[in-house]
Order: structure tokens, then C-alpha cells, then sequence
């Protein structure tokens, strides 16, 4: 049950400074009592800031920065990448710097009206680079401590959310219990609320334990709960008097649990995140489903943990912290790591059997077998696996962290490896790279080389799906020679045609062409038909951007009858988007529609939205030659959209590109120009030689109507983009453009 608790002093205080802005930032420094705020969607801070929302026309930021988590706050650099990504900055754009991330958040949110709300902060060091320094933005910072840096520095206004008035907190009190035991005398009742420092979340603690016990006399819950203040009064020093409230309240409520359920709250404690399932606490002590349902049930119904779904739970984060001191305090050191391995390898043998349907292609990493008696989850079909994925995204990175800061190095690599296969459909390979590095650190901790070799060549993939090819080209270079040293051929030919993929996507044609024979050699002596076919697609590719037709249609052909013998749906529909593009090339516009369609509803039904932005750009295309404007702008503006998410900017710019060419078939120039422009600067950014001239081109077919001196300059700087290019087709579009330029000076 939930009680409602009026505010009325602090919401006023909110809405003043509200009111009083004259203009640019405001900070206002929220000191929250401990144990004031309930948990998560309780807070009156964030409920404010949904009532007021309508206030800041260019929307709201918000950052929980985990200040008082018993492990790992949030850092302003994890923050500000949240924060950018947040207001439109491609994953692979955001800025390594922390001052280099904070300069360019300033300067987006510079002539914008926005909400930023901090919460729970721990120092004026986590919240400072998050300040945007001008624009109208109010900021809501709250936390803890004071934080008097900010008033003194900084400027902030400061309110106190402290504890409730004694009639308020008692009202709270009878609000929850009455139901279950209306005969308790006021004076009682104004007693226990004193004892709980008229805190809010101590409150609803005692409240709850009252209503659950309607039996026992009030009385003897007070003298409980005086034993527990006189303990806490003996032990603990330098804790002010709330601290120790909420802290007496939390240990008289863990005392009297059940034993099993003390042990599974303290244990809980050691969970890497302060969400989680049924099954990661049922592994945590190695019980089984039902019986931990029972006993999640017990802690739910003392308030010491929320159920925020079927079998989810959370922990407010001070509840958390005390867990975790109870698992130190009262655990041996062999258990809490006996409990963290068996939460671990639960989640990676899951993860693992994720992977058989989110990527049935991939090898699967060599797991021992499982030590925690419960069996992972096993999904019955593609879309239970992929919503898996999805609910545990946000856990992944920190269950990788805690298995390395334990020297559990081989579950640390392992989870890494296994989980690039079992992302979620939304994620982008910018968040396994968040992680990736410390699977790597602990791959080469225990000396594993096949570990290694897959870890490197992941990276790899990672970094040029983010267009870092440098980084990418460094990771692979690593596992192409380690491979070599090894003498493992397969993965040197893995090595090999990730290279190729890089040189393709860098237009050095010859050199990726060059890597994928390489590549399928190898695989053909090693009887690895299955990786052959993925090479010879992407020596389609190479053939198809070369312009060379004849031989970029045997090899679709060829890769398209195999993939469809082997069955793989993703390789399936990347032939089938190359055959699009083919029909495209021979303007065979009803086959080429007939191949995108189909490849695009692999995608969907794989809910991979990489793939469907990429294709989506096939399919605009085509709309737009078959004149079919509105539905290519659509196209197109869902392509933009997704690899905006996915951190991909050369992809975006390309769905840039595609929409400024079918404004120009509408006549509506302008409009394409600007389009233009934005690929311009984005393959400009990223040194894209061959896409920057292709831009160009473009550009000046736009801008020609009403400049054609501008036309000419952009004409002439695309020509000068092209000199490394030797391939068939850069050799015509640079005759092209040289004809264009020619017949200017005529």
C-alpha cells in the first residue's frame, strides 16, 4: 500500500524558483535528508519536474548518478555521454574527454530551454561538468550532502527536502496501518514516528511491519524497535541523527525476517545492479524459483525491496547499501564469491542460449558446464530471446565489471564474448564497447589465445560498425597475427576478411578484394563452407562498387543459393540487399523492389534495426526512382533515424544524402541543398574521401539552378577528393566532373 505524502513547503519553494527566472541557468542544489525520498517515482523532485515539463519547450535530461551506490557511481564522463547521445550526438561522435564531452554539451544546449534533473549526486565533481554554464536551463540537482561548492561557486539556490512535520508523519503512518489495526492509540503511533526521525522511508518500513503483525501490540514494536536505536546508538559514530534512524529501521526490519529471507536479502546485496529477475536472485542462493518467489515476496512486503514488473525487483539504493554491508558483515568471503559466480555464470549460459536465436550463425564460446543448480532460461522462439536481451541491456556492462573487480577473469571474457551475440535489438555496438576492454584485459589475465583471437576480432567489428576504422584496422592487425603465430587458419581467415570489410568500407577496392580471396582460400582447405559464403557476399560487394556487374552478379548468385542451402536468415537478406542494388545498377526496378522487400522483412522479423536502416536506403532509392517521392522521404527518414541511434554518422549522412536527392527530383532544391550540406560536413569529419566527392557531386547538382559558380567550386573539390581512386567507376565519375567543369568554360 502507498501513502501519499503532501509536500506543500517544498513544492512551493520549487515553484518560486520557477517563477523568479529572469533568464539563462539556474542551479538549484536539492539537500535531501537520507532516507526522505522514496523509491524511484516517488521522489518529489522527479515528480515535480513532470508537472512543470511543459515549462522547457526543448525537453528535459535526466541522470540518476548513483552517488551513494555501494559500488560504482556514475562519473560525469559516463553522464555527459548519456546526455549527448540523449540530444542527437552519434555514439561514435561523442567525445573521449570528459572536457572535450562538456564543451560540446555546452554548446548544444547554449540556445535551448531545458530541464536537466541530477539526482542522487555524491560531489560537486559529478555534477559540474554536467552544468551547461549558459542557455535559459534549469538544473535540479539532488543529493545527500550539501554540495556547498555549488551555492559558493557556482551560484545554486539551495532547498532542503527534510523530514516530515510530526502530524504528517503520523498520518502517513495510521494511512498505512488502519486497515489492519485501527485501535493503535495516537500517542503511540506519534512515538513511533519519532523513533523513525519522521523519515518517509523509515516510515513506510515500520508502517508496513505494524500492518503486517495486526496481532501484536504496538507496544512490543516499539520496544523492538527502541533495542535497535540503542544498539545503533553504541556502534555507530560520526552518523548524524537520520542516518542513524534510517539505519535502526533497516536493521530492525532485517531482524525480524525469517532467516532464509535475511540470508537472500543480504546476498541480494552482492548483485551487480540494483535491478534484477526471479532467476538471477534465485542462483544468488541457490534456491529454487519458487522458493525464492516466496521469499522475494517476504522483502517486498517489509518494503525492503519494490517489485516493479512480473519477477523484477529493485532496491532503493540505501536499502542496497545496507544489504550489502549485512552480506560483508555476516557472509565468509568463500560464500559472497561462491554466490557472484553462480549469478554470473547463470546470466552467461543464458546469455549463451540467447545467442542461438538473436545470432545462430556465430560460434558459441566453449562454456563449462553450469555450477548453479538452476537451468538458464531457455527461449522458445527468436522474440522471447531478443526480449531478454532487451530488459537485461542496462545490466550487462556492470555483471562483466563485477566478475574482473572479483578476479573472476573467466567469466569476465567469457560474458564479453558471449554477449556481443546476444545484444539487444536497440543496442549499438558503442555499448559493448563500453565493456569490451575489460573482457579483453581479462582474456589476456588468463592467457587464453582463442579467447583472445575472438575478443580482438570483436573489437575490431565493434570500431568499424562506429566508423573508428583506426582502431578497428589495430584490433585485427592484433588477431592476424596472433592467428599466424598460432597457426590457426581459421581464424586468420577470419582476421582476413574482417580487413576486407574495412578496406571496402574505406573504397580501397583492391586490397578488400584481395583479403576476401584470401580469406576463402582458407576457408575452403579448412572445410569452412559456411564462412566461405559470407566472404564470397562480401566479394560481391567489392565487384558491385567497382562497378563491375557481370561478376558481382555470379558471385550473389552464388552466395545467395548457399546462404539459403544453409539456412541463415541474416545472410540471406545481405545477399538479397546486394541483389537489390544490382537490379538497381541495370535499372530492373520491379526485381530490385521484389529483393529489398523480402530482405527488409528478414530484418524486421529478426528485429535487427541495423540492418533494416541500412536496407531502408536501398529501398528509398528505388521509391524515388519509381517516383514515388513521399514513401522515399519516408524511407529515408527512418534510415536516418536508426543509425542516429546506432551511432552510425556515415549511414545517417547516406539517408541525408538520399533524402536531398529526392527533393532535387521534386524540384524543390533548396530543400536539397540543405540535406547536401549536413553529408557534406558529416563525411568531411569523418575523412571519407570517396563519399565526400559523391556528396559534392550532388551538392552542386542542387545548388546549380541558383549558383552556378558555387556549382563549379563544389564540382572542382570533389574532383580533387578522387585522385586515390582507380577503380572503373571513379574513373567515370571523375570524366563526369570534368565534363562538367569543362562545358563552364566553354
Amino acid at each position: 500500500m502507498h501513502a501519499f505524502v503532501n509536500r506543500t513547503d517544498e513544492l512551493g519553494q520549487l515553484n518560486a524558483v520557477l517563477t523568479g527566472r529572469d533568464g539563462g541557468q539556474v542551479v538549484v542544489s536539492v539537500h535531501v535528508v537520507a532516507g526522505t525520498a522514496g523509491a524511484g517515482k516517488t521522489s518529489l523532485v522527479l515528480h515535480w519536474a513532470h508537472q512543470v515539463k511543459d515549462r522547457f519547450p526543448d525537453g528535459q535530461l535526466f541522470a540518476n548518478l548513483r552517488g551513494y551506490d555501494p559500488r560504482e557511481p556514475v562519473t560525469a564522463a559516463q553522464a555527459l555521454r548519456g546526455f549527448l547521445r540523449a540530444l542527437g550526438v552519434a555514439s561514435g561522435d561523442v567525445p573521449q574527454d570528459v572536457d572535450d564531452a562538456a564543451a560540446l554539451y555546452r554548446s548544444l544546449l547554449a540556445d535551448r530551454r531545458m530541464l536537466i534533473v541530477l539526482d542522487n549526486a555524491a560531489t560537486v565533481g559529478q555534477v559540474r561538468p554536467l552544468l551547461p554554464g549558459s542557455g535559459d536551463n534549469l538544473v535540479l540537482v539532488t543529493s545527500r550532502n550539501r554540495l556547498a561548492a555549488l551555492a559558493i561557486r557556482d551560484g545554486a539556490r539551495r532547498i532542503t527536502l527534510g523530514t516530515l512535520p510530526e502530524p504528517e508523519a503520523v498520518a502517513l503512518l495510521r494511512a498505512v496501518t488502519q486497515d489492519y489495526r485501527p485501535q493503535d492509540d495516537l500517542v503511540k503511533l506519534t512515538e513511533l514516528a519519532r523513533l523513525c526521525a519522521h523519515l518517509p522511508l523509515a516510515l513506510r518500513i515500520a508502517a508496513e511491519r505494524a500492518a503486517s503483525h495486526p496481532h501484536l501490540r504496538l507496544d512490543d514494536l516499539l520496544a523492538d524497535l527502541r533495542d535497535e536505536s540503542g544498539l545503533w546508538d553504541a556502534l555507530s559514530t560520526g552518523l548524524d541523527e537520520e542516518a542513524e534512524a534510517v539505519r535502526t529501521v533497516f536493521a530492525w526490519s532485517y531482524r525480524a525476517l525469517p532467516q532464509h529471507s535475511g540470508r537472500l536479502f543480504r546476498l541480494l546485496g552482492l548483485h551487480p545492479t540494483p535491478e534484477f529477475g526471479l532467476h538471477a536472485a534465485a542462483a544468488l542462493a541457490d534456491l529454487t524459483l519458487s522458493r525464492a518467489r516466496q521469499l522475494l515476496d517476504d522483502l517486498v512486503g517489509a518494503h525492503l525491496l519494490e517489485q516493479t514488473g512480473p519477477d523484477r525487483y529493485q532496491f532503493h539504493d540505501l536499502l542496497r547499501a545496507y544489504a550489502s554491508d549485512q552480506a560483508h558483515d555476516e557472509e565468509p568471503a568463500a560464500e559472497r564469491e561462491a554466490a557472484l559466480r553462480r549469478a554470473l555464470d547463470w546470466y552467461l549460459h543464458t546469455a549463451d542460449a540467447a545467442q542461438s536465436w538473436l545470432q545462430p550463425s556465430e560460434d558459441h564460446v566453449p562454456l563449462p558446464q553450469a555450477i548453479t543448480l538452476l537451468p538458464s532460461l531457455a527461449f522458445a522462439d527468436y522474440d522471447g530471446a531478443a526480449d531478454w536481451a532487451e530488459r537485461e541491456r542496462a545490466t550487462f556492462p556492470h555483471l562483466v565489471r563485477a566478475a574482473a573487480a572479483a578476479g573472476l577473469h573467466q567469466h569476465a571474457w567469457q560474458l564479453t564474448a558471449t554477449l556481443w551475440n546476444a545484444l539487444s535489438a536497440s543496442a549499438s555496438f558503442a555499448d559493448w564497447l563500453d565493456f569490451g576492454h575489460v573482457g579483453l584485459a581479462s582474456v589476456e589475465h588468463v592467457n587464453d589465445s582463442d579467447g583472445q583471437l575472438l575478443l580482438l576480432s570483436q573489437l575490431g567489428m565493434s570500431h568499424r560498425s562506429v566508423n573508428q576504422l583506426d582502431q578497428a584496422v589495430e584490433y585485427l592487425n592484433r588477431a592476424l597475427a596472433l592467428a599466424r603465430t598460432a597457426q590457426k587458419r581459421i581464424d586468420e581467415a577470419h582476421a582476413l576478411n574482417l580487413m576486407g570489410l574495412i578496406h571496402l568500407r574505406a573504397r580501397r577496392l583492391e586490397a578488400a578484394a584481395a583479403h576476401f580471396a584470401q580469406a576463402i582460400d582458407i576457408f575452403r582447405d579448412v572445410d569452412g563452407a559456411r564462412w566461405a559464403a559470407f566472404a564470397l557476399s562480401n566479394v560481391a560487394g567489392a565487384h558491385l562498387e567497382a562497378g563491375h556487374l557481370e561478376e558481382a552478379d555470379a558471385a550473389i548468385q552464388a552466395a545467395l543459393a548457399a546462404h539459403r542451402a544453409l539456412e541463415i536468415q541474416q545472410s540471406i537478406g545481405n545477399a538479397l540487399w546486394l541483389a537489390a542494388e544490382l537490379h538497381r545498377e541495370r535499372d530492373e526496378t520491379e526485381a530490385a523492389r521484389e529483393a529489398i522487400d523480402e530482405a527488409l522483412g528478414i530484418a524486421l522479423s529478426l528485429r535487427n534495426r541495423g540492418l533494416e536502416g541500412f536496407w531502408l536506403l536501398t529501398l528509398g532509392g528505388i521509391q524515388r526512382a519509381a517516383g514515388q517521392h513521399g514513401d522515399a522521404l519516408a524511407s529515408y527518414q527512418r534510415s536516418a533515424m536508426l543509425h542516429r541511434r546506432l551511432g552510425d554518422r556515415s549511414r545517417e549522412a547516406l539517408a541525408w544524402r538520399g533524402t536531398g536527392r529526392t527533393y532535387s527530383a521534386m524540384d524543390r532544391c533548396g530543400e536539397a541543398a540543405a540535406f547536401h550540406r549536413q553529408a557534406v560536413a558529416v563525411h568531411r569529419d569523418l575523412g571519407d574521401e570517396w563519399e565526400l566527392a559523391v556528396e559534392l557531386d550532388h551538392l552542386a547538382a542542387a545548388v546549380r539552378p541558383q549558383d552556378p559558380e558555387a556549382a563549379r567550386a563544389h564540382w572542382a573539390e570533389a574532383l580533387t577528393h578522387l585522385t586515390s581512386y582507380t577503380d572503373s567507376r571513379a574513373a567515370a565519375m571523375r570524366s563526369r566532373l570534368e565534363g562538367r567543369l569543362a562545358e563552364g568554360d566553354d
